[in-house]
């Protein structure tokens, strides 16, 4: 075939192809159309899941008449006139496409009143013929109405699913869109029926409340706020205690500068820091933002703009990562309201050796100490008579349960207490805090362990030889597919030392940076942590039971041991009436 210019209608729907996958996809661009014109309002109507109509109503700053016919033509936007703008882009839309792409697969209306005009205005394109203006009853703002999607690409059209599938789409976009602004008021309809109507507001509550909304109530009553700026990185949002975790990552929400992303760089960050409070192959949950400068981020990195490139995507991690860590230190019996309590004997056994009977006495000797323990530390709960805002968050220790659990009271009722699940925790981050970075020890191979890989991974292993070395590992390259590993971390010296130097190249050469060694370190002191904590059936003294409620409360991350299992859990006054029918 010869080389012909396209028409210009089929270049339309030749882009449509890129922007307009799904109903869904219109809805997505209208929408930040809308919230790039200053909308505080965004009404979205559905019919049979976007097919035969979609209808999107704002009240933002609307397009003059001069412009309408503009709007709909391609490559023409407000957002961007230079590169320059094009590099540092802060707007939603700005390749000007979505409109234009839009009306050649479909038959689309535009309407709209600028904030200072007299009179509204429409436009009206079929098959990319788009009609002279004509004068219209609007009031501020404008509407998008898209009826009879892929009329005109039945072979696009064969290809969507059910309305209710299509509709799951439409619905999921618009919440992420909502969770993104939360002072913008969102309602959506399908068939006329009200599926979600979210009033604005910039509060706290008024934010809680539309995660509540959006999210569920038990997200949002397990969830903290986070907010931190560091190196020029802004990140603020919603993290879910690890106690509220989920069987997939489909509670995880990201906008970097407003935009809704998926990225993996900051879905590994988030993954990392929480890898000490979280149960294995369960995934947490969390709405957050990322403010940045937008020069130091490519928004047009992605045909549908779904994902960005950091320039430094090792700092963005890096801060990312840390942040979050820092909020959930404080995941711990009354959080930052925990005032360091003071050490006093009863901690001695905290602190060296165990206190414990080295067996499990008689039955009968055990009962008749249980029972001893239960009655004094209650007289001795009873003489203290503290004021209740003296009480700590734990409590005091009243008695230990099958060798188990410490049952404890405090102001707000019953307090259990896992003692295995707690002890390790405290053990873990003690070990933790003797051997971090700053402590790490290499060990010399008595034989190096020579090494065959891939050039390129040995290239890598050249390039990035201070960065092992700072990791634990001294490796040295000796051929062009060889390298020899002369150093490990004295903690990993037994580890299988190939599959974990392939393991930090995989990551060095998809991030540019690894967590591998950290890991590892962690899951062998986590396995130390283990090892040396209290096991069932160990009697303790109501001292010892108390001790160890303080030095939770003092424990970094004590929500959770190192597997992600709850320590603790409480049975307030209230419960216990419900329980036991009082008040009735």
């Amino acid at each position: 075939m010869p080389i012909l210019q396209l028409p210009s209608h089929l270049i339309n729907q030749i882009a449509a192809g890129e922007v307009v996958e799904r109903p869904a996809s219109v809805v997505k661009e209208v929408i930040e159309n809308s919230l790039d014109a200053g909308a505080q309002s965004v009404h979205i109507d559905i019919v049979a899941g976007g097919q035969k109509l979609i209808r999107i109503r704002d009240d933002g700053k609307g397009i003059v008449k001069s412009e309408l016919a503009l709007a709909l033509s391609r490559h023409a936007t407000s957002k961007i006139s230079s590169l320059d703008d094009l590099e540092v882009v802060a707007s939603l839309g700005f390749r000007g496409e979505a409109l234009p792409s839009i009306a050649s697969v479909a038959r689309l209306t535009l309407s709209s009143r600028a904030v200072d005009a007299a009179s509204a205005w429409q436009v009206e394109a079929d098959a990319g013929q788009i009609s002279a203006p004509q004068p219209a009853a609007h009031p501020h703002g404008t509407t998008v109405e898209v009826h009879d999607l892929f009329y005109n690409t039945p072979a696009r059209r064969r290809f969507l699913r059910t309305e209710r599938t299509e509709f799951g789409h439409i619905e999921k976009w618009v919440r992420r869109l909502a969770l993104s602004r939360p002072e913008i008021t969102f309602v959506l309809t399908h068939n006329q029926r009200t599926v979600l109507q979210s009033a604005g507001g910039s509060s706290a509550d008024a934010q809680r409340q539309r995660i509540a909304k959006i999210c569920g109530h038990a997200f949002a009553d397990q969830c903290l706020y986070l907010e931190r700026e560091t190196e020029g990185i802004a990140l603020s949002g919603w993290l879910a205690l690890p106690t509220y975790n989920r069987s997939q990552p489909d509670m995880q929400y990201w906008f970097v500068n407003g935009r809704s992303i998926v990225d993996k760089t900051l879905a590994h960050a988030v993954r990392h820091a929480y890898r000490d409070v979280l149960f294995h192959g369960r995934y947490p949950a969390y709405i957050l933002n990322l403010t940045m400068d937008p020069a130091s981020v490519d928004a047009n990195a992605h045909p549908a703009k779904h994902e960005v490139r950091f320039r430094d995507s090792r700092r963005v991690h890096g801060v990312v990562s840390q942040s979050i860590e820092v909020a959930l230190k404080d995941t711990r019996p009354g959080g930052h309201d925990v005032a360091p309590i003071p050490m006093t004997r009863e901690s001695v056994f905290y602190q060296g050796s165990m206190r414990l009977p080295s067996s499990t006495p008689p039955s009968g000797v055990r009962e008749a100490l249980a029972s001893y323990q239960t009655f004094s530390t209650a007289a001795a709960f009873a003489a203290r008579s503290p004021q209740e805002s003296d009480i700590p968050p734990l409590g005091f220790a009243i008695a230990q349960l099958a060798g188990v659990y410490i049952l404890a009271e405090n102001k707000d009722g019953l307090v259990i207490v896992d003692m295995h699940a707690a002890h390790e925790r405290i053990t873990y981050e003690k070990l933790k805090r003797g051997f971090d970075d700053r402590n790490l020890v290499r060990q010399p191979l008595l034989v190096p362990e020579t090494l065959v890989v891939a050039e390129s991974e040995a290239t890598l292993i050249e390039e990035a030889s201070h960065l092992l070395a700072k990791l634990g590992l001294v490796v040295d390259r000796v051929g062009p597919t060889s390298v020899t590993v002369r150093e490990v971390p004295v903690l990993l010296k037994d580890s299988d030392i190939e599959a974990l130097l392939r393991d930090v190249l995989a990551d060095l050469s998809e991030s540019g940076q690894s967590e591998r060694i950290a890991d590892a370190c962690d899951d062998y002191l986590a396995t130390m942590a283990c090892h040396h904590s209290i096991r069932a059936n160990r009697l303790l003294t109501p001292d010892e039971m108390n001790a160890l409620l303080r030095e939770m409360e003092n424990t970094e991350r004590a929500d959770q041991c190192n597997h992600g299992r709850p320590t603790w859990t409480t049975v307030t006054m209230s419960e216990l009436d419900r329980l036991f029918l009082r008040g009735r």
